[in-house]
This record gives C-alpha cells, sequence and structure tokens, in this order.
C-alpha cells in the first residue's frame, strides 16, 4: 500500500472551514482511476483535484467529485494552484493546466490569489417552464417570471455547462427547498449538467464588499447536492451577465459573485468577461493537510456494482 499527500483546501476564502472545500492530492501518477474515485469518495468534498505531470502544459489535473470523474472544476483549480504557491513549488506569474477540456491559463498574483482563464463562453437563451422549475427547485414561480423579461433562464457554460435562473429576491434563494431528482432531471433536460440559480440582491451590494450578485449551485447529476462556491458556475454566469447586457453602461471589469451563505461556508468568487475571455479568481486556505493510505487495486477492497 502507498500513502499520499492528501489535502482539504478551501476556496474563494481567507478563513479555514469557509469557502467551497476541496480536496487535492499531489503526485497522483501512481493511482489508477478506480483508485482516485476511492479517493474522492472517503475525501467526500465536491471535487477532488488530482495531480499530475503533462505533456502540453506545466501540470494536468483530473476532478474527480464522489460519484464520478468531472471535466473541470473551478474551485479545486484555485485551491490546488493556492496551495503549490503556499508551498513553494509555483511562483507568481503565469501557469498552464491541462484539464479534460483543454490547456487553461491560471495566473498567481502576490496576495496567492489565483486566478483561472476559463474556455470562450457559449451561452443562449432557454424556453424553460417556470412552473416545472419552481417545482424543482422549492420556489414561488413568480420569483422567476418577475425578472425573466430582461434576465430570461439560459444555458451557459465555460467548459461545463449550467441551467441559469434569475429570481428576483433573496428571501426567495434563500427559503428554496429543491427536490434534487427533480432538479436533475430539469438541468439534464436542458444539456446542463445544474442549476445555477441567483439574484442581484445580494448581502455584500452596497458594502466594502460590493458584491454583484448571490447565488445557489445544484449539481445532483454528478453527486452534488448544492455545491457551495462554484468556480465554473460562476465563469458561466459571468458570460451570461454580458450576453443579456446587464448593467446600464460600461460592463465592470471586475464582479464578485458570493456564495454559500446558506450552507454556513460564505464565500466570494471574483469575476472578469472580456469579450471571449471569461476568467474566474479567488482565496484559498489549507484547513487539513496529511497523508491517506491507499490499498493496491489488487488488494483494494474497493467494492465494484
Amino acid at each position: 500500500m502507498e500513502s499520499y499527500r492528501t489535502l482539504i483546501v478551501d476556496a474563494f476564502t481567507t478563513k479555514p472551514l469557509a469557502g467551497n472545500p476541496a480536496g487535492v492530492v499531489l503526485d497522483a501518477a501512481g493511482l489508477s482511476d478506480e483508485q482516485m474515485q476511492a479517493v474522492a469518495r472517503e475525501l467526500n468534498a465536491s471535487e477532488t483535484a488530482f495531480m499530475l505531470p503533462s505533456e502540453q502544459a506545466d501540470r494536468r489535473v483530473r476532478y474527480f467529485s464522489p460519484t464520478q470523474e468531472v471535466d473541470l472544476c473551478g474551485h479545486a483549480t484555485i485551491a490546488s494552484h493556492g496551495f503549490l504557491f503556499e508551498e513553494g513549488i509555483i511562483d507568481t506569474g503565469s501557469h498552464t493546466v491541462e484539464t479534460a477540456v483543454g490547456v487553461l491559463d491560471i495566473d498567481v498574483v502576490e496576495s496567492g490569489a489565483v486566478w483561472m482563464t476559463q474556455n470562450s463562453p457559449t451561452v443562449r437563451q432557454l424556453d424553460v417552464d417556470y412552473d416545472r422549475a419552481s417545482d424543482a427547485l422549492g420556489i414561488d414561480a413568480e420569483a422567476f417570471r418577475d425578472v425573466g423579461a430582461d434576465m430570461p433562464p439560459a444555458y451557459a457554460t465555460t467548459g461545463l455547462p449550467f441551467l441559469v435562473l434569475p429570481v428576483n429576491f433573496l428571501e426567495h434563494l434563500s427559503g428554496m427547498d429543491p427536490d434534487m431528482e427533480a432538479v436533475e432531471q430539469l438541468a439534464a433536460d436542458h444539456d446542463a449538467e445544474g442549476v445555477y440559480v441567483f439574484t442581484f440582491d445580494a448581502i455584500g451590494r452596497g458594502t466594502a464588499q460590493d458584491t454583484t450578485l448571490h447565488a445557489r449551485t445544484f449539481v445532483p447529476g454528478l453527486g452534488i447536492d448544492e455545491d457551495p462556491v462554484t468556480g465554473t458556475a460562476s465563469g458561466a454566469a459571468g458570460a451570461y451577465l454580458d450576453r443579456f447586457g446587464a448593467f446600464d453602461g460600461e460592463f465592470p471589469e471586475r464582479m464578485t459573485f458570493e456564495q454559500g451563505h446558506f450552507l454556513d461556508r460564505p464565500g466570494y468568487v471574483g469575476v472578469r468577461v472580456d469579450g471571449a475571455t471569461v476568467q474566474v479568481g479567488g482565496d484559498s486556505v489549507v484547513s487539513l493537510d496529511g497523508r491517506l493510505t491507499v490499498p493496491a487495486d489488487e488488494e483494494d477492497g474497493i467494492i465494484e456494482t
């Protein structure tokens, strides 16, 4: 049996036990797919990043939820590169990472914050049955209709597709009671991996934090009922705001999206959109650092059904 240095790194926060926890496994080249999945299931973070060598980029990262491999994960990318910087493995400046959706650019600034350039966005308006969405998410359908004329439902992706649904007020967002099977089917029927629901009625709006919106993300199809703070969805939502002209006058150079407060894991995602270039960024902090013993495949005790 081999042991691997394994961490829990909280992304989009400077405080441990806040933001979105990501598993991070260093030097994971010796692990099989089955072992990676077993490790992700054991850590039970929404995603675990496995760091691997790459011939195309500075490093390769594979992402696993507790139930399956995921093409891209923003918060685990931020978390893993934030740790690599803290450990002195990488310096400030530009880096590249190979993922299942291609090679992406990573920038690390002096503070240790990490910015991830996502794929060019695709955003298209959708005809969504608000009554069905209301039943699936446990929310008054009028909360959707009140803003739908200006901010319509849409499919949005910068590497991982989401159904984006705006609502009018924070009270409706906070009071949601989702039926996860119905949410999974709602997302799947719109070719999305999850549902991203947001409101401009943000907790930090007009404060020193000056947040742009408050969001909640549900991805039950990937084994994640509610994701605390979501990097890939934030990038997609930033592209959505650009596509539908969410702001009067000039589009903001930088936005801050808040998420996770109703899971007691508040976090803040920086979002930049400049045409086809979408970046998400944030801080991270290590909350657990140790070694995980992983049995060999032939004696692993991993049950396959």
